[in-house]
């Protein structure tokens, strides 16, 4: 790990240097495979990533504790109670505390 390494990215096919310091950081993250994508192509991927979650269909549910309608990013289930962020919050810290 004293050294840069050229590797090649496969979405573009160009050629990225996978420095010794990246080296050190993937081994002491315990990461065992080197990068397989370029910076640029690893950022495009992210984005998209983060905009597809961002896309994500959200369903109204009214909150089984406190009556007020909320959004969820699941289809609420007959039988199966739905909280809003506070109330589950508050179901959640009471839980571990």
């Amino acid at each position: 790990m004293d050294q840069d390494i050229t590797l090649v990215c496969r979405a573009c096919g160009e050629p990225f240097a996978f420095s010794a310091a990246e080296q050190t950081f993937y081994a002491a993250n315990g990461f065992e495979n080197p990068p397989r994508r370029c910076p640029a192509c690893r950022g495009a991927q992210r984005a998209q990533s983060s905009a597809a979650r961002s896309q994500r269909a959200l369903f109204t549910a009214v909150c089984a504790d406190c009556g007020k309608e909320t959004q969820v990013p699941f289809a609420p289930k007959d039988g199966k109670p739905v909280y809003c962020r506070d109330c589950f919050a508050a179901r959640r810290a009471s839980r571990e505390g």
